[in-house]
């Protein structure tokens, strides 16, 4: 894994707590659980979990379990040998069997499908693994570092997560604050963004921020945390010509009265849930059918569910974010809806 030149950069308490025991959890052999909402900086995290490790000289080995298909998980986790499935032409060493001696991080650990829960715990509980296709268990040396923006107990509680695995994997949970809660350190992270990118377009002196764009920094909820704060701040300094302090940010670079619109836009007969036409007050639209008030809410529900994952190409995470749910709130309203098979 390269060398980043992404640094931990803020001054909040909360801030320094959790990198304090993440440091202190570094030197134990022992699995860590790094939580915390996406853009937060859990990899880096990791990263930190392992050069101050006495592994620090052995490899570093991630692994991203949303970014594969779940037919494919167990096969990049543990290996396979050749013929052991279609496709497999030669064997091939897993992410354990390469981590080998060092750590292996496995980043969005909650979309592990429960068969590789299994064999995960498997390999954490006795360090053996054994490739897909072969009956021959192999011995490995591998620290587990875990990563995760969802909350895991209430996954155990829907029966989604194996509650075993969990505690194997929970020693130590390092929990990452939200960059909304770590007061100051917007600020502190502008700037060090913005000199960044202005030595990079080279730029004979870095002006700062004027009073308007800070106000603005300062007042934005940033959810997608220090990842977000970075775009627009590298993306103000560039698009910035003026000669004085960099004093316009866009948040959202997709605003737009020029943008297209969504595949999902409501027909001309009907009105999108929770518009208003002229003068007249919000109306919420019902299909015919029962009148009770449950009924009605029902309706509108899942209305509302339908349109927002149309809007977001039906990626449920986008979704999750776009309606303020977490991931699992939204999984269990799609199944409620019987929306699950219309989404990505």
């Amino acid at each position: 894994m390269p060398e980043r030149t992404t640094q931990f950069i803020g001054q909040s308490g909360a801030f320094i707590d959790a990198l304090e025991r993440a440091s202190r959890a570094a030197a134990l052999d022992r699995p860590v659980l790094v939580v915390g909402e996406r853009g937060t900086g859990k990899e880096l995290v990791a990263e930190r979990l392992h050069r101050l490790s006495p592994r620090w000289d052995q490899p570093l080995v991630v692994m991203n379990c949303a970014a594969m298909p779940e037919t494919l998980i167990e096969a990049e986790l543990f290996g396979h040998e050749a013929g052991a499935f279609t496709g497999a032409t030669k064997a091939r060493t897993g992410r354990f069997e390469e981590a080998h001696g060092g750590t292996l991080f496995l980043d969005e650990l909650g979309t592990l499908s429960m068969g590789a829960q299994e064999r995960l715990l498997r390999a954490v509980e006795y360090g053996e693994i054994t490739r897909i296709g072969s009956s021959r268990p192999l011995r490995v040396d591998v620290r587990i570092v875990a990563a995760t923006n969802e909350h895991l107990p209430d996954k155990v509680d829907a029966l989604e997560f194996r509650a075993d695995l969990l505690d194997r994997l929970s020693f130590e949970v390092v929990t990452l604050p939200p960059l909304r809660a770590r007061s100051g350190d917007i600020a502190v992270l502008a700037e060090f963004f913005g000199r960044r990118m202005a030595a990079e377009l080279s730029w004979a002196r870095w002006p700062g921020f004027g009073p308007t764009a800070m106000d603005q920094l300062t007042q934005h909820r940033w959810p997608g945390n220090v990842r977000e704060l970075r775009n627009v701040v590298e993306r103000a300094v560039y698009r910035w010509d003026g000669d004085g302090p960099v004093d316009s940010i866009e948040v959202d670079p997709f605003a737009s009265p020029h943008r297209p619109r969504s595949a999902a836009a409501p027909s001309a007969s009907r009105p999108a849930a929770g518009t208003t036409t002229g003068e007249d007050p919000p109306v919420v639209a019902c299909d015919t059918g029962p009148s009770d008030f449950k009924s009605r809410v029902a309706n509108f529900e899942r209305e509302l569910l339908a349109q927002a994952l149309a809007e977001n190409r039906f990626n449920q995470r986008t979704t999750a974010d776009a309606l303020g749910l977490t991931y699992d709130q939204l999984r269990h309203a799609l199944r409620r809806h019987d929306l699950i098979g219309t989404t990505a």
